[in-house]
């Protein structure tokens, strides 16, 4: 049972462990909104159930869609209606779920009727203002209604957050741009509903796109489901009208960023960690955090759908681009006070609006526990520590906090995890998989 606070023990022997992580919660969403679009009935096999997966399809069922959650079989089933939406009225809440928020406020453009999006008070900090005014582009009718948003008056289009009220008769289509630098998660949602607008959609980008690997995994899923999609690189997509094939069973790959945990754990503590159901090739962009630990004296390695992680004794410091795998930053951060030399962190200013200030939390409980820090405005810089002292770490009700710092307890007696629970979100039986590794 995982109380208000966890003390993470340390191990103090070589790893030599084997451990599975559960579903991708990206591949996991993308899967139940196409899904949904599709026409039939899609089995989807290891799917995540975490608190993300949950609202996603909690908010489905409430649109009077019909998903199966099979939990101890992670399976979840979804009848798809072609691209109809069965209510005309609802009020969806999706806690602290980014994903969901920026998946649905695209998805409810489709329907027939007027919906409200809500979320917890974080996710009401959150802003999805490029996409409201990118909807807003295609013909859409997308309205703030937090008091806030309202006063600042129709200029303020960054600022707009849930809750939003969508009034949909169904998407125009036309012409859009959305901007890529503040998240990716904007563009996959307007992909992945715009086979099913009235009239082709071309997006252009107004910025450099950020988590490119991210967008390759939607593009990567449509191709699944028999739609392609015309493209110029990352700055020009256009969407004919089209509909999903029908897929009755469809697998979910093993979470990559849940997984960097445990590719991290034998940096931190030497030995070997096999991770299963999960191959370099995957659609995942987190993947690429393997990338990261060999450049730093890792060993990676590759056998029947796993990854093997050896780590060694000399561990080097690096300078590293992250805008790609900004939620594998924390886990890179937990690794770098065990560094010979610096590491410096770029590209992340992204992570800024995530489930907190990932950038300013992660530096502020480093110092915390006598990490030299340097905070950057799109990153950090991680200095190599010898002593540490205890601390109770802060998780801002982030998962990501949560995993990341308990690595350092591995290695560290005095490492105590505050809201160790947060990690539902995403992975909620993280802390057992953990203990595996003794």
């Amino acid at each position: 049972m995982i109380t208000s606070s966890l003390k993470i023990n340390p191990i103090t022997h070589l790893l030599n462990a084997v451990v599975r992580v559960p579903g991708s919660k990206s591949l996991t969403n993308r899967a139940l909104l196409i899904a949904s679009l599709a026409n039939g009935t899609t089995h989807l096999t290891n799917a995540l159930f975490s608190d993300d997966s949950r609202y996603f399809a909690k908010a489905l069922q409430t649109l009077g869609f019909d998903v199966q959650l099979e939990e101890a079989s992670y399976k979840m089933t979804v009848t798809g209606l072609g691209g109809k939406i069965p209510a005309n009225k609802a009020e969806l809440f999706i806690g602290n779920a980014g994903t969901a928020a920026r998946f649905l406020s695209a998805f409810l453009t489709l329907g027939n009727g007027e919906y409200i999006l809500d979320g917890e008070p974080r996710m009401r900090e959150r802003p999805i203002g490029d996409l409201v005014d990118s909807l807003t582009q295609l013909g859409a009718t997308l309205s703030p209604l937090s008091q806030r948003e309202r006063s600042e008056g129709e200029g303020e289009v960054s600022s707009i957050c849930p809750p939003v009220k969508i009034t949909a008769s169904g998407l125009p289509g036309g012409k859009t741009k959305i901007a890529g630098n503040i998240s990716s998660q904007f563009l996959s949602a307007l992909l992945m509903v715009a086979p099913y607008a009235q009239s082709e959609i071309e997006i252009t980008l107004s910025t450099e796109l950020n988590s490119k690997p991210y967008v390759d995994m939607t593009l990567s899923i449509m191709k699944d489901f028999g739609v392609e999609i015309e493209r110029d690189g990352y700055k020009r997509f256009e969407i004919h009208p089209n509909s999903y094939s029908l897929i009755p069973n469809y697998p979910i790959e093993s979470d990559a960023s849940a997984a960097s945990y445990f590719f991290a754990a034998p940096v931190i503590c030497g030995g070997t960690v096999k991770v299963e159901n999960i191959s370099r090739k995957s659609v995942q962009g987190d993947i690429a955090f393997l990338d990261v630990l060999q450049q730093m004296g890792c060993s990676v390695t590759e056998t029947d759908n796993c990854i093997l992680v050896t780590g060694h004794s000399e561990l080097h410091g690096i300078d590293v681009d992250m805008r790609d795998i900004p939620d594998t930053a924390q886990t890179l951060a937990a690794i770098a006070p065990f560094a010979s030399s610096p590491t410096r962190i770029r590209g992340i200013a992204s992570a800024r609006v995530k489930e907190t200030d990932r950038v300013h939390a992660t530096c502020t409980e480093l110092a915390r526990l006598s990490v030299q820090v340097e905070e950057h405005e799109d990153g950090m810089t991680i200095h190599p520590c010898q002593t540490f002292k205890p601390a109770s770490i802060q998780t801002y009700n982030d998962h990501r906090m949560a995993m990341a710092f308990s690595l350092i307890g591995l290695r560290f007696d005095g490492v105590t995890i505050e809201n160790p629970s947060c990690v539902s979100k995403t992975f909620p039986n993280y802390f057992e998989v953990l203990e595996t590794l003794r």
